[in-house]
């Protein structure tokens, strides 16, 4: 078993935490154990999350679904859309229509607030 820091063989036992041994390299003394953490879900737990939020469903019905936290679903798609570069337009607008947006705020009853 070698150091995941320094590569090491050399390491010596330092004690046992929530039933997984620790070890210290003896060179950098980085603390490590060997097992993987059980929590840890697989790739294509993530890809299936993905894909049911580009299909349209919130964060707390992927978690439901997939037995996970909300807040694991919604750190996956934020690492996941800081990794994609969206193509910027260079075109100029020339003409906008806000015909529907007039129409909702002319039919409005209260004029308190922005209406």
């Amino acid at each position: 078993m070698n150091c995941p820091r320094c590569n090491n063989t050399q390491s010596c036992k330092d004690g046992i935490v929530r039933g997984r041994q620790h070890y210290q390299c003896k060179s950098c003394r980085f603390r490590y154990t060997v097992r993987h953490k059980s929590d840890v879900k697989p790739v294509s737990t993530k890809r299936k999350a993905l894909q049911l939020y580009l299909e349209g469903l919130g964060f707390r019905a992927i978690g439901r679904i997939l037995n996970i936290s909300y807040g694991t679903v919604y750190q996956w798609v934020k690492a996941c859309g800081d990794q994609v570069s969206l193509p910027e337009s260079q075109d100029q607008v020339d003409i906008v229509e806000m015909d529907e947006i007039h129409t909702y705020v002319g039919s409005k009853k209260s004029t308190a607030g922005y209406g």
